[in-house]
C-alpha cells in the first residue's frame, strides 16, 4: 500500500515541486494550503507578494489539479494569530526581535498540520524547505542536515523540530538546487514555475513592523530616552518598537557621528546608542533549547553557530549554564547579536540544535 503524504503547499514553486517529486516516488499525495490570515485582517493588498493569500491558495489548487492530486485548505487562523502574530507583537513590545518563521514552523506547520495529517490517516507530512532528514543508526536519532544548495539552506528556521516531528517529515528538495527546481516546474508546466519567492514576513509584507504592532496592541507606544553607553540621556526616541539592534539610519536625530542601536530596555523604555564597536559581543545566553543530534549537553562542545538566518556560521563553544540555559562563546566577537532571535549550532552539515537568544 502506498504511503500517504500531506504536502504543505504555499502556492510557491518549491512546495509544488516537492509534491511532484513525491508523486514520482510513488507516494499517495494530498496538497494542503494553510489559511493563516485574511488579507483584510492585516490590511494588505491582494497584489502584494506574500504567502497564504487568496491568490496563493488558487495557485496551489491549480498545481494539484495539474498533478492529479487532491487539494485541501485548513483554517489555522486562530492558532497563527496567537502563536505567531501575537508573539511577534509582544516580543517587540518587550524589546526583543522575534523570528516569526521559526514560530510558524514550531507551532503551525510541524505541529498543527502534522497532528491534522495523522488524525486523517497520513503517514508523513512534507514541505518545500531546503533541508535534509536522515536517520543515524549508530546514534539512534534523526538528524537535520544542511541541503545541497547552501544558498537556500533553511535549517536555521527548522532547528525546533523534535525527533518525532523529524521522523514524520519529508523534505524532497534537500538534494536539489533552486535552478533545478524551477526547471522541473517549467518542464511539467506548473503555473507558478516563474513565481518569485515571497519576501519579508508574510503578515507584514510591506516591512512596516511598527505600524503592524501599533494596529495590533492596546498598549500605547510612548516616547522615551536615548542613552549613551555610559547611561547619559542624549535625546528622545519615538518608542522602542521602532528600533532594532544595529540600526543606524532612521534614528530621527543627528549626533555628529554615526551611532547605532546597541540595546533596548522595555522596562525603562530606553534605547542605548553607541559606536559600531559597541555592537560586538563574544558570548550570549540561549533559552528554550531544542537539541537534535544529541540528547543533552553535559560538557562544553565545539560547534559553529549563527545568530541570524543570513549569517555564515562562526566557530564557538557551547556549554551548560546551570539554569536550563546554554552559554555560547564565539572565537571572535559577533556583530549585533539580538535578543529574541535564534542561535543555531552546527557540527559540519548537521544541526546540533538551537535556542532563543536571551
Amino acid at each position: 500500500m502506498k504511503k500517504k503524504v500531506m504536502v504543505g503547499m504555499s502556492g510557491g514553486v518549491d512546495s509544488s515541486v516537492a509534491a511532484k517529486l513525491l508523486l514520482d516516488a510513488g507516494y499517495d499525495v494530498t496538497g494542503v494550503t494553510l489559511k493563516l490570515f485574511s488579507n483584510g485582517d492585516i490590511e494588505i493588498d491582494n497584489a502584494m507578494r506574500t504567502c497564504c493569500s487568496l491568490s496563493d491558495i488558487d495557485d496551489a489548487r491549480r498545481v494539484c489539479y495539474k498533478l492529479g492530486c487532491e487539494h485541501l485548505v485548513f483554517n489555522f487562523k486562530d492558532s497563527f494569530k496567537h502563536n505567531v502574530m501575537e508573539h511577534f507583537t509582544e516580543s517587540y513590545l518587550n524589546g526583543r526581535t522575534p523570528n516569526p518563521c521559526i514560530e510558524c514552523n514550531r507551532h503551525i506547520k510541524f505541529d498543527k498540520m502534522l497532528n491534522r495529517a495523522e488524525s486523517l490517516g497520513y503517514d508523513y507530512i512534507a514541505t518545500g524547505h531546503y533541508a535534509v532528514v536522515e536517520y543515524d543508526e549508530g546514534l539512534g536519532r534523526y538528524l537535520l542536515k544542511r541541503p545541497k544548495d547552501r544558498t537556500k539552506d533553511q535549517t536555521y528556521v527548522l532547528y525546533s523540530l523534535t525527533q518525532y516531528q523529524l521522523s514524520k517529515t519529508l523534505f524532497p528538495l534537500g538534494d536539489l538546487d533552486k535552478t533545478t527546481v524551477r526547471g522541473i516546474a517549467e518542464k511539467v508546466g506548473l503555473v507558478n514555475s516563474r513565481k518569485p519567492d515571497s519576501q519579508d514576513i508574510c503578515f507584514v509584507p510591506n516591512g512596516k513592523y511598527a505600524e503592524f504592532i501599533k494596529a495590533n496592541t492596546e498598549e500605547k507606544i510612548v516616547e522615551g530616552n536615548f542613552l549613551d553607553t555610559d547611561g547619559n540621556i542624549i535625546g528622545r526616541h519615538k518608542g522602542i518598537i521602532n528600533y532594532t539592534i544595529g540600526q543606524r539610519k532612521g534614528l530621527g536625530i543627528s549626533f555628529g557621528r554615526p551611532l547605532y542601536v546597541v540595546s533596548k530596555n522595555s522596562i525603562n523604555n530606553t534605547v542605548t546608542l553607541g559606536d559600531e564597536s559597541d555592537l560586538y559581543t563574544e558570548a550570549l545566553f540561549a533559552e528554550d533549547i531544542n537539541l537534535i543530534s544529541v540528547d543533552e549537553i553535559n560538557e562544553p562542545i565545539r560547534v559553529t553557530a549563527k545568530t541570524r538566518y543570513s549569517q555564515v556560521e562562526q566557530p564557538a563553544t557551547v556549554s551548560v549554564n546551570g539554569d536550563g540555559r546554554l552559554l555560547v562563546t564565539f572565537d571572535t566577537p559577533q556583530r549585533a547579536v539580538t535578543s529574541g532571535q535564534a542561535v543555531v549550532f552546527y557540527d559540519g552539515d548537521i544541526v546540533v540544535g538551537g535556542g532563543t537568544i536571551v
